[in-house]
């Protein structure tokens, strides 16, 4: 829609004319678009606005093109993979195949360097959402390969999924390659935004799904970042002292078949050993999955430790780490002949980034709230579950914290402390470090973003700001969305996800 239907004129200032809208997402990743989905599906006027050229975020540009197991994504990521397997070859459910940690020597010529994930005709999407119960990968191979199934997509299907179900809502306007430039916000509320073509918006609410949290550290919020220390949260997992390790960040890259077996040479200035984890010698091992085309989308893991891209800056350690995926690839080709008949065919424009800074919310979710699960937690405004371990990458990685069942994420998890129109949708919401190391998955940002949309809408039907939606109201208008807010799920939801999610 054009900006007479995006919102009124309210006055005039500098030259420029505010623009009155009830939603205004800034940022086009998992969390922004269903924010904005829901909020325009439930009749709020709403602006999206994203920096790049595509929606989606890490999970289209950076090449993390897989949603992994876990519990929760019942909503809009579910409506996305109904719209996606009506495309030819866009999405696929998969299961393990061989893994490093599962190598048996009388079954195998040798060890896989990582862990690979194939296309399984046979699995549903209610496969794909479970993770807690397990031991761990390496202790529980029979649960893991019966048990964990994700989704792998295409990403250029996914963007334009993504904008043509935006579009579809009458109510949303797509800005990409816009960017805000400064934000007014006083006494806890957000009182303009105005965006780097020169717009000015005043709207009833704003969210903000930058994953670094630029509007929010504009507007004053309180923010934070790194490792939190014990005595912060008293979190048993957390380290002594604080620091300012975060996780590591990966270069993503796929390759595909070609007629004509070689190692793809290197350049004279790259080496073909790994120069960059110093006494260990040795390159990463990566998650290696199989899009829906037979096509593998190689994760490093990671391709650079959290400290270091912190030191280098963004253009020098994405630079640094296209060398490195170079290297990498040589190093999978000259060691396995089966990587051979396959050429490098794209690299990731972006890095993926999982850590970043976080606010400071309403509620801080802990690990302690991983740990109780639901059925430990009293919160009554849990707005998406979820299960994933507490996972960090990296040399300060700790092992893989697997859960015994969901944990929720309170609505107050997305309101920066003091804000009343200023909600979070992203990996930046008020988690502690170990928290956010399980909540950073995209379908759960997707599920974060819903609850935002939906409170923004109903703060236009209620005339109230959005953190002050009532929980009951909420939590009723995403059930009705077919959010999972309990487990095991129920029966009327298993109904609805097993709607076209039979096997191929």
């Amino acid at each position: 829609m054009d900006d007479a239907d995006a919102g009124r004129a309210l006055s005039a200032a500098a030259g420029a004319w505010v623009l009155d809208v009830d939603l205004l997402v800034v940022g086009g990743g998992a969390g922004g678009f269903a924010a904005a989905l829901a909020g325009a599906r439930l009749g709020a006027s709403t602006v999206l606005v994203e920096k790049s050229d595509t929606l989606g975020g890490n999970a289209v540009r950076c090449g993390v093109n897989c949603w992994e197991p876990g519990a929760g994504g019942t909503g809009i990521p579910f409506d996305l993979y109904r719209r996606l397997r009506a495309l030819p070859d866009a999405v696929g459910v998969y299961s393990f195949g061989r893994h490093r940690c599962w190598y048996d020597p009388e079954r195998e010529p040798y060890r896989y360097p990582g862990g690979e994930q194939v296309i399984d005709g046979a699995r549903r999407y209610l496969d794909t959402l479970r993770r807690h119960g397990s031991r761990g990968l390496p202790q529980d191979e029979s649960f893991c390969r019966r048990h964990w199934h994700g989704v792998p997509f295409e990403p250029r299907a996914m963007h334009a999924t993504m904008r043509r179900m935006l579009e579809e809502t009458g109510m949303c306007r797509v800005q990409t390659e816009c960017a805000f430039t400064s934000v007014a916000a006083t006494s806890g509320t957000v009182r303009e935004v105005v965006l780097d073509s020169g717009e000015r918006f005043a709207a009833r609410t704003v969210v903000d799904a930058t994953a670094d949290l630029h509007l929010c550290a504009a507007a004053g919020c309180e923010l934070t970042g790194g490792q939190d220390p014990r005595s912060r949260y008293g979190e048993p997992d957390a380290p002594e002292r604080p620091s300012g390790r975060i996780n590591g960040v990966s270069l993503i890259y796929r390759v595909a078949r070609s007629g004509h077996p070689a190692v793809e040479p290197l350049p004279a200035s790259i080496p073909a050993h790994c120069w960059w984890r110093g006494k260990d010698g040795s390159f990463p091992v990566s998650a290696i999955t199989q899009y829906p085309n037979g096509d593998l989308n190689v994760n490093m893991l990671p391709t650079m430790e959290g400290a270091e891209f912190l030191r280098r800056g963004y253009a020098d350690s994405y630079a640094e780490c296209e060398r490195r995926v170079r290297a990498h690839w040589h190093d999978l080709q000259s060691r396995f002949a089966e990587f051979r008949g396959m050429r490098r065919v794209w690299v990731a424009p972006g890095l993926g980034v999982r850590e970043s800074r976080r606010i400071i919310g309403e509620y801080v979710l802990t690990e302690h709230d991983l740990l109780a699960g639901l059925s430990g937690q009293r919160h009554d405004d849990i707005v998406c579950i979820a299960d994933h371990a507490m996972d960090t990458h990296g040399s300060h990685g700790r092992p893989c914290g697997e859960l015994s069942e969901p944990y929720g994420v309170p609505f107050r998890c997305l309101v920066p402390r003091g804000f009343g129109n200023l909600l979070v949708a992203c990996r930046g919401a008020s988690f502690s470090a170990l928290a956010a190391s399980s909540c950073r998955l995209t379908r759960t940002m997707m599920q974060l973003g819903q609850a935002a949309g939906t409170a923004a809408a109903l703060a236009v039907q209620l005339d109230l700001p959005a953190a002050a939606v009532a929980p009951d109201q909420l939590r009723a208008a995403l059930a009705r969305q077919h959010v999972q807010l309990s487990h095991p799920l129920t029966a009327e939801l298993q109904r609805h996800l097993a709607a076209d999610s039979a096997p191929e």
